[in-house]
């Protein structure tokens, strides 16, 4: 049994961040982590996939990239090797190849039980990150037998797909950046799109997300918001991490060959049924585009800023007058389905009530409870929160109150 004062679970970009701010403030701690550092990032994405957010957001406590190319977007290859610079740089105490099996409150804190000893510690921080598990809508399992049905977890490259259609179904960031691939190598591909959030790679000549940043937009808090709830699951934009693409919007992806239907509402008989409201998802999506541009505009000209292109604005969705309703499924040739319907977290091994009706954790701008925290879920303390760029300032107030924390129970 080993005993320390904080163990911090997950070693990527949220878990080194707060091992590098307890660091600086002399809290001895250890991180455990299931794989090796940056494991999600190593294991969990597909070969092609790039940050959406350029180089020089990846800021982290006390690090930030001094490459030569501040405004390209990192390979999962180079990210891995970032964390891991980061995580020798700032002598981050990881211990690799642990899985956390258990976490119970005890009078003096909290028990960890993991596959390499258990520990005793007075905190516990949860950094495990937003994307542990797919989520995958119930009717998947009426998918008829001979199709694969896979998620962005498991998918890797088109190489692993049959011969044949595809189905993709959800078209955010990774629905969409799939579905680009996959017709780029002369595969059929039909996209089932409901909510999503369209924007431009690039505005005004510079990159969506320097607005984002400048403009304050990233730093909108989370009291700040009417519905917290609703905002916390806002699809990923759609984006990708190259400028050569000015946008990876539905319009493009009909260039590219792609059929767009509408959100697949269920599957009967072997039969794929698709929503009606497709046209009302892409006209209020292309309504949240203009009023954010707007908005980058009306900030650009109250500070007066220079050297930018002039206001622009895109065309509309383009929607078929009578899209598809429906798709057979058992004709072979649909092969695969591949579910970009989203991710969620994973705290199966936390076994405390801090969960709300529906198995959400509950906390307060990360605080869970005493001496247990949470790090890097979406707007978690602000916009920012979900990024590599937002994790450094929410562990810097969580390790702040951490040591407030510690200082009270001493008193």
């Amino acid at each position: 049994m080993k005993q320390i004062s904080t163990v911090i679970i997950g070693a990527g970009q949220a878990g080194l961040a707060m091992s590098k701010c307890l660091a600086e403030r002399s809290v001895p701690h250890v991180v455990i982590e299931r794989g090796e550092i940056a494991n999600a990032w190593v294991s969990e994405r597909w070969d092609s996939l790039r940050l959406l957010t350029p180089n020089w957001q990846s800021r982290l406590p006390g690090y930030s990239y001094s490459g030569s190319d501040p405004d390209g977007f990192m390979t999962m290859a180079e990210i891995t090797e970032y964390f891991r610079a980061y995580a020798t740089q700032s002598a981050a105490p990881v211990e690799e190849g642990v899985t956390v099996t258990s976490v119970t409150g005890q009078s003096f804190g909290y028990r960890l039980e993991t596959t390499k000893g258990d520990w005793l510690c007075d905190n516990v921080v949860l950094a495990t990150g937003a994307c542990s598990q797919a989520k995958v809508p119930a009717l998947a399992r009426q998918l008829p037998s001979g199709i694969t049905s896979l998620t962005p977890m498991s998918y890797k490259s088109p190489a692993q797909l049959d011969p044949g259609g595809v189905l993709i179904v959800g078209a955010s960031a990774s629905g969409t950046q799939i579905a680009s691939e996959l017709i780029t190598v002369g595969l059929d591909v039909t996209l089932a799109v409901g909510t999503h959030i369209r924007v431009p790679r690039l505005f005004r000549g510079r990159d969506i997300q320097w607005w984002m940043d400048q403009s304050g937009v990233l730093d909108t808090r989370a009291d700040q918001v009417d519905d917290i709830e609703r905002a916390r699951r806002v699809p990923a934009l759609q984006l990708v991490g190259d400028r050569s693409i000015d946008a990876l919007d539905l319009n493009h992806l009909r260039r590219q060959g792609v059929h767009v239907v509408g959100r697949l509402v269920g599957i009967r008989n072997g039969h794929a049924q698709f929503s009606g409201s497709l046209a009302n998802h892409c006209a209020l999506s292309d309504q949240k585009m203009n009023r954010l541009l707007e908005g980058f505009d009306l900030w650009a000209e109250r500070h007066s800023l220079f050297g930018l292109e002039p206001p622009e604005r895109f065309d509309a969705t383009h929607v078929d007058t009578d899209p598809a309703l429906g798709l057979g499924l058992c004709d072979g040739h649909i092969r695969t389905v591949i579910w970009a319907t989203g991710y969620r977290p994973d705290f199966n091994w936390l076994h405390l009530p801090v969960f709300d009706a529906k198995g959400a954790l509950e906390h307060s701008f990360g605080v869970v409870a005493p001496g247990l925290y949470v790090l890097g879920l979406p707007f978690q303390q602000c916009r920012r929160s979900g990024l590599i760029d937002g994790v450094g300032a929410d562990a810097e107030t969580l390790s702040n109150h951490l040591i407030l924390n510690r200082a009270n129970r001493a008193a």
